[in-house]
């Protein structure tokens, strides 16, 4: 095939076609539209892409304040809101209400139980004294009504109701707890409950074994005459009768070495203290005191007097930080640390730092309630012991830095439980201020951080939804941040030579 050059002519006019100017301005044009339309398709994109980002900025922005409250945790005390239960205790030496309770608010004005610890009482009462046969004798079936009445005169009435009927230990206990009105009656009223409840419980021994019934009442009785044991020891010591007190207690100890839910050891403690007998106090502490048995404050605390005990009466914070601690001195400050760590706020009622109030019915463990039942009792054991209060007040407070966080970590016991402070206010009266421990500031940081966080969310949030009247407020916030340096900067060029102000600027 042959091929066909091209026309020289045609070349020419092509070339001069091209050379035209307005055909250069018009490919100008085409070009300029093109680049704004790939611009206006880049801005679609990026906006488009902004859009989407949204998501996964929020899902950011969800974990985020997922982390804060992670790290929140303890100083806001969340866990305190969400989980309020703590387990109480009875208080093993709990007052008498008609004979101590009552005469308070008589003198007073002033209710020193709550509805909740009362509430705590009756239930304890009807598992104490109540069993499934009740229904079976007159007297015991107003008994069991009467443990769940509210009215404290209403249950008073009931008692001598079932007494009329027959002799009833648990209408005898009711009596000498509420209707007694002083220690004396209520011994009188615990003394005829005991001959009762003796006879009952020699007869449901002997018929234990022949039924689940007959052990359900069997059990019944037992709590009965171990209850009622108990208060005639603590009567006798109230009235002055310690050594008498300590012998009942011992005995009961001994008949009934399974009944650890009464904690008789710790009325026993007490009473061995009144008589000054500190090395039966060691002894009970030798078999109570034991890892695997659960701490109290009086066990702690009296282990802690006990080593006080051997070298406060020398003891000088001085002569201490001169020469050194001794091996007796490093031994009392570590039961010291070791008491405070247990309970951290029994110091400030034996160093008298807090006012005392009369204990509730129920404790609870580590709490203010159980600081304030031991205080309650045991002030008097730590001012009779010369110096130990001294040193508990040069020493206390250096468990502290032993224990920095003491909500997570603990050092000789586990972390202090954070919901104290709830229960502690449930069972004490609200005219007591109650001891918080730890007290603890937020930190500024921590603080800042989440209100910058809490603040650009909501900023983010606002300009996603409301763009443009963000944008306006935007600037009129810049204009008015900025508007005293304006106004600076047009004094200055109204002062300052405009070529030195040209030469300031160039540099």
């Amino acid at each position: 095939m042959l091929s066909t050059s091209p026309n020289p002519e045609t070349q020419a006019k092509e070339c001069g076609a091209t050379s035209d100017p307005r055909i250069h301005r018009g490919f100008a044009a085409a070009e300029s539209t093109n680049m704004a339309e790939a611009g206006t398709g880049l801005l679609e994109q990026l906006k488009s892409c902004i859009v989407c980002s949204w998501t996964y900025l929020w899902t950011v922005w969800f974990f985020v304040m997922l982390f804060l409250v992670y790290i929140l945790r303890v100083p806001l005390r969340i866990n305190d809101n969400l989980t309020t239960e703590c387990k109480v205790w009875r208080n093993p030496l709990n007052l008498f209400r008609g004979a101590e309770y009552n005469r308070y608010t008589w003198v007073t004005g002033r209710e020193p139980l709550t509805y909740y610890d009362m509430n705590l009482s009756a239930q304890d009462h009807q598992t104490f004294f109540t069993c499934d046969t009740d229904h079976m004798r007159p007297a015991d079936a107003i008994m069991q009504k009467a443990w769940r009445e509210r009215n404290p005169q209403a249950r008073i009435s009931a008692a001598h109701e079932a007494l009329e009927l027959n002799d009833c230990a648990t209408a005898y206990i009711l009596l000498a707890e509420e209707e007694a009105t002083t220690i004396v009656e209520a011994e009188k009223l615990f003394k005829q409950a005991l001959k009762v409840g003796e006879g009952c419980y020699r007869r449901s021994q002997q018929l234990q074994h022949h039924g689940a019934q007959y052990e359900a009442q069997h059990r019944r009785d037992t709590n009965v005459l171990v209850y009622i044991k108990r208060r005639l020891a603590m009567c006798a010591r109230k009235l002055g009768r310690t050594r008498e007190a300590v012998k009942m207690m011992r005995d009961l100890m001994k008949e009934f070495p399974l009944l650890s839910m009464f904690n008789i050891h710790e009325n026993l403690l007490e009473a061995l203290l009144e008589l000054q007998a500190y090395a039966d106090v060691q002894a009970v502490l030798a078999k109570y005191d034991d890892i695997s048995l659960p701490k109290s404050a009086t066990i702690c605390y009296t282990a802690a007097l006990l080593k006080a005990r051997a070298v406060s009466d020398k003891f000088s914070p001085e002569a201490a930080s001169r020469r050194g601690l001794s091996t007796a001195e490093m031994n009392a400050v570590e039961a010291i640390h070791r008491a405070v760590e247990f309970n951290p706020h029994v110091p400030k009622y034996l160093l008298e730092m807090k006012s005392l109030i009369l204990p509730p019915e129920h404790i609870l463990k580590r709490g203010d309630s159980e600081a304030i039942a031991y205080a309650f009792f045991h002030l008097q054991h730590w001012k009779r012991v010369e110096g130990a209060l001294n040193l508990l007040h040069c020493t206390w407070e250096g468990t502290f830095r032993m224990i920095p966080y003491p909500l997570e970590k603990g050092h000789l016991f586990y972390p202090y439980p954070i919901c104290t402070e709830t229960a502690d206010r449930e069972l004490l009266p609200s005219f007591h201020e109650v001891s918080v421990y730890p007290k603890k500031e937020l930190p500024f940081f921590i603080l800042f951080t989440a209100g910058l966080c809490s603040f650009t969310a909501m900023l983010a949030l606002l300009t996603h939804q409301f763009p443009e009247l963000m944008g306006v407020f935007a600037k009129a916030f810049l204009s008015t941040l900025f508007a005293p340096l304006n106004f600076v900067m047009e004094k200055v060029e109204s002062i300052l030579p405009s070529s030195l102000w040209h030469q300031l600027t160039r540099i």
